[in-house]
């Protein structure tokens, strides 16, 4: 009887460790609404450490913003974290991450939170984050862990632990829609070193074994291998697409086969011909989810062009990007027309 159950208890830990069926991935999305929305950071906050260190919470922010994005029928933000905020106080990291949630529920908006990120700025310490350089695009961005993954070993096992203590936490909070594991994998030049850190929070998280599906966003259509093992893991896809709808079409067609809910978790760069106008009613039609990056323009900047020197005026048009910080939109007849499709 003792083998038997040790069988059991095996089983259902193998179980618990594996990716969802389509079948049970789809039954969860025709539960959903049509999901669009924007990635989301408040116009106060530089990074994701200012977003979420005590001293630099700002919910009074939070509240308006979410506001606007509610105003236009968003129904979903995607929403990075950062294991520092959580090393410095776990217990009030999570805690912010629950005003935050009551927050956004109160305005009928679901959240997909983000772990890692190989994008943008290497260096990170708690405290007061440096102020953003004028007019550059994304200039206190964070990545997590970087390479300090790279130089301290020892930082892997802290992860674990940020890892499973957050999932566990929230594993069966309805707030929560999604968890995007890792966003770009081997970006800002991590290459293959990417690797242990992806393959062990795939590892982690299953052994948690959240209610919500999880998921690993595609993202260069050359990183062959990280894209195999990515969409293997994943519940749901997710993919980022800043181009025409010529290529949106084919990630979009490239991607069906896999039988999967598909959900773009990035899009929209209104200089490369990649704008709700052209994206939102392709979304729509092929069932796929739609979250924009930026809701307002802020401290990140990134409504400035990527790659930029800095110091150059606002530009005529923007980058990313819906709201000034004050509620108006960058185009009225955009942000109508957002709130047009939302209610189609």
């Amino acid at each position: 009887m003792k083998a038997i159950l040790a069988l059991l208890l095996c089983s259902t830990a193998l179980s618990a460790q594996s990716t969802w069926s389509a079948a049970k991935a789809n039954q969860w999305y025709k539960a959903q609404p049509w999901i669009t929305g924007a990635n989301f950071i408040p116009s106060t906050a530089v990074n994701q450490l200012e977003m979420w260190q005590a001293e630099t919470f700002d919910p009074v922010t939070i509240q308006r913003e979410l506001g606007y994005a509610a105003a236009i029928g968003f129904n979903m933000m995607r929403v990075y974290l950062h294991h520092t905020a959580w090393q410095e106080d776990a217990a009030g990291f999570k805690d912010r991450m629950r005003q935050y949630l009551t927050i956004a529920d109160d305005y009928g908006i679901k959240t997909m939170f983000v772990f890692f990120d190989d994008c943008w700025r290497d260096e990170y310490q708690p405290g007061p984050q440096p102020a953003p350089k004028p007019g550059v695009h994304n200039s206190g961005w964070l990545k997590d862990p970087g390479s300090a993954i790279d130089s301290r070993p020892a930082l892997m096992d802290t992860l674990e632990w940020y890892v499973k203590d957050i999932l566990s936490t929230f594993k069966n909070d309805e707030r929560i829609s999604v968890w995007d594991l890792y966003n770009e994998p081997g970006h800002f030049g991590h290459g293959d070193k990417s690797w242990p850190l992806l393959k062990n929070v795939v590892t982690w998280a299953r052994a948690v074994a959240p209610k919500q599906p999880l998921t690993i966003g595609i993202w260069n259509k050359d990183f062959t291998a990280f894209n195999q093992f990515q969409l293997e893991n994943s519940d749901v896809i997710t993919f980022h697409n800043y181009r025409d709808t010529t290529s949106l079409i084919a990630a979009i067609d490239s991607l069906l086969p896999y039988g999967r809910p598909l959900i773009c978790t990035e899009y929209m760069k209104r200089p490369s011909n990649s704008t709700f106008a052209t994206h939102l009613p392709l979304f729509k039609s092929n069932g796929v989810g739609a979250i924009n990056w930026g809701l307002v323009a802020g401290k990140t900047q990134t409504n400035f062009p990527q790659g930029n020197k800095g110091g150059e005026p606002e530009p005529a048009l923007w980058y990313h990007d819906i709201f000034r910080a004050d509620g108006t939109p960058f185009d009225p007849e955009e942000t109508r027309f957002i709130h047009e499709m939302n209610q189609r």
